[in-house]
């Protein structure tokens, strides 16, 4: 978290503890006066009215209230729903359970630079589709889609478009809602502010079933007393987000193709997944032939670093996003995702290369070779 969020939190905690939900005393007005700015500093860094802005505990809910609060409010015309292959598992276990209750979905695959063909979606709206949910920018591969376009297909055929922007909010200065969408994630971690808090934008005249009801918080959106301080601090992330985008946008740019230079220019067996040029600044997924992911970061624990599998039952998948764009099981557990932010430095990037090249080169020293037979 950035420090000077932080410091606009603090007060939230002690002094000005009040309910915003509390309208009898100053203490409620307080911490309603500050919810409310934190609303228009989160509204004005995505190009939204204030009151378009739902606050929630974070994506993962608001994806959840965009997708079973349009198939509910919309149910009476059509129960189709499109999304992509690459999707969080924060729209894919939502829609299994819409499934569940009557919903049609179709899964797009996307290109092998992981982008959706806008057109491959203009072929597969139903005249019951009534939603189509599109990742911005992708967690693991950080391939940024072509939203517009794909807006605007939807528009073209009277469909609702949701987005689930948390990885591009406050990292792409595109990132802004519109008349083709009608509804657009975020949360407040991906851009240096608290864990837990999060909003959903909802383009006014677009009807949402809320699916947290008690006390009628949010326009009777989402129910719940409001986690003031994090809501603050959410606020307050947007508005250095709006001052600093751009050129931390530039600095990590450079710092990403520092990282990707240097390896590849002391390894070989070093592929990039998803596409360069519609990326994210501060994302890099890379394949190491030869070498288990697992294994890697295994060797460098003092590194944060991501295989993008997930892990239930004792048993390791490969990434689904990898494996949607064509990559093979093997090459999928061969890679890695790089994260660079805020607060990393050239320094932390040579030694990063450093460490990577000594463990892959002896991970790879030490695999065990093919006879000539193609036995081990």
């Amino acid at each position: 978290m950035d420090p000077r969020v932080l410091e606009a939190m603090l007060p939230y905690f002690g002094s000005r503890f009040g309910n915003a939900a509390s309208r009898s005393h100053s203490f409620g007005w307080e911490a309603e006066k500050a919810v409310e700015h934190a609303r228009r500093q989160v509204a004005e860094l995505l190009g939204a009215s204030p009151r378009e802005i739902v606050f929630t505990s974070g994506a993962t809910e608001s994806n959840n209230l965009a997708l079973k609060g349009i198939f509910e409010a919309y149910r009476s015309q059509g129960n189709h729903i499109i999304i992509m292959a690459t999707e969080h598992k924060a729209i894919l276990d939502p829609l299994r359970h819409l499934e569940r209750l009557g919903a049609s979905t179709t899964v797009l695959p996307p290109e092998p630079d992981g982008l959706l063909d806008p057109g491959r979606l203009r072929r597969e709206i139903r005249p019951e589709t009534v939603l189509v949910s599109v990742m911005w920018a992708n967690n693991e591969i950080g391939v940024v889609q072509p939203v517009d376009e794909i807006a605007a297909v939807c528009r073209e055929h009277g469909v609702l478009f949701h987005t689930d922007a948390a990885q591009a909010f406050g990292k792409l200065s595109a990132v802004a809602a519109g008349e083709n969408i009608a509804l657009v994630s975020v949360t407040a971690h991906k851009l240096y502010g608290p864990k837990g808090v999060g909003a959903l934008y909802v383009r006014r005249g677009v009807s949402v079933a809320s699916q947290i009801d008690g006390g009628g918080h949010e326009r009777g959106l989402r129910s719940g007393t409001l986690n003031v301080p994090a809501i603050v601090g959410f606020g307050e992330a947007c508005a250095i987000c709006r001052m600093e985008m751009k050129s931390e946008a530039a600095r990590l740019r450079a710092l990403r193709e520092r990282l990707r230079d240097r390896i590849e220019s002391c390894l070989a067996g070093v592929t990039v997944n998803g596409s360069l040029e519609h990326r994210l600044p501060g994302n890099l997924n890379l394949s190491f032939t030869g070498v288990s992911a697992d294994a890697l970061l295994m060797s460098l624990p003092e590194i944060a670093l991501s295989t993008g599998s997930a892990c239930s039952s004792a048993t390791v998948e490969p990434s689904h996003v990898l494996r949607a764009i064509g990559l093979s099981s093997e090459a999928a557990r061969s890679s890695v995702r790089f994260g660079l932010g805020r607060f990393n430095t050239e320094e932390e990037v040579d030694y990063v290369v450093q460490r990577i090249v000594e463990s892959v080169n002896k991970l790879r020293s030490a695999a065990p070779k093919a006879g000539p037979n193609g036995s081990t």
